[in-house]
C-alpha cells in the first residue's frame, strides 16, 4: 500500500461517505439539513452542498494518485486497478443517484455507465491477453467535465442558473458524447487484439 494506492483509498471511503449523505433518510431520524432561498426562486439545501465539496476533493484525489505514482515511480497494477474501481464507484454512483432524483437526464447516466461497462469490459479481455490500449486525451477531458457537471448539479448549477444558463446540463450532455466517442475509439484500438486468438 503505497503512497499513491493511500490516496486512492481515501477516494473510495469518501466516495462512500458521500453516497451515504446522498441516500440515507436523515429525517426518519429527525435530522433536517437547514435549506436556504436564493434570489426569491432557487431552494438550496445544505447537504448538497456538504457533498458538493467533498465531491471536489474526492475528484481532486484523483489526478494527485497518478501524479504520485508518476513521481516517485510507484506504478503497480493494484493501483491501476483501485484507481479504476474508484473512479466509477464514484462519478457512476452519484449519476445514478442524481438521475434517481431527477436532477440529471436518466439518457446521460445510462449513455456514460453503458460506455463504462464497454470499455471497462475490453479492457479486461485484452488484458488477459496480455495486450492494454493507452489512455485516450478525450477519455481524461470526458472525465474532467462529468465532475464538473455533477459537482455544479450538487450546486444547484449556481451561478449559472441566476442568469439562468443550464451550464451543468450542457457539460454533462458533451460528457456523454464524448464518452460514446472515446468507447468507439477504445473499441478501435483493442480489436486487432480482440480477434486474436
Amino acid at each position: 500500500m503505497n503512497k499513491a494506492n493511500k490516496i486512492t483509498m481515501s477516494r473510495i471511503i469518501m466516495s462512500v461517505i458521500i453516497i451515504t449523505l446522498l441516500l440515507f433518510p436523515f429525517h426518519e431520524i429527525g435530522i433536517d439539513f437547514p435549506t436556504y432561498l436564493l434570489n426569491g426562486k432557487i431552494v438550496v439545501n445544505l447537504k448538497d452542498i456538504i457533498v458538493g465539496f467533498l465531491f471536489i476533493i474526492a475528484s481532486l484525489t484523483d489526478f494527485f494518485d497518478g501524479y504520485v505514482a508518476r513521481k516517485y515511480n510507484i506504478v503497480t497494477d493494484f493501483g491501476k486497478m483501485i484507481d479504476a474501481i474508484s473512479d466509477k464507484l464514484l462519478t457512476n454512483s452519484v449519476l445514478i443517484i442524481l438521475a434517481c432524483e431527477g436532477k440529471v437526464s436518466t439518457i446521460i447516466a445510462v449513455v456514460i455507465i453503458m460506455r463504462d461497462i464497454v470499455v471497462d469490459s475490453i479492457k479486461m479481455v485484452i488484458g488477459n491477453k496480455g495486450h492494454a490500449v493507452g489512455a485516450i486525451y478525450l477519455a481524461k477531458v470526458k472525465t474532467t467535465l462529468l465532475m464538473v457537471g455533477i459537482v455544479l448539479t450538487l450546486f444547484y448549477n449556481l451561478p449559472f442558473e441566476l442568469i439562468p444558463l443550464r451550464v451543468s446540463d450542457f457539460l454533462l450532455a458533451i460528457a456523454a458524447i464524448l464518452s460514446v466517442i472515446t468507447g468507439v475509439k477504445y473499441y478501435m484500438m483493442a480489436k486487432p487484439y480482440l480477434n486474436e486468438k
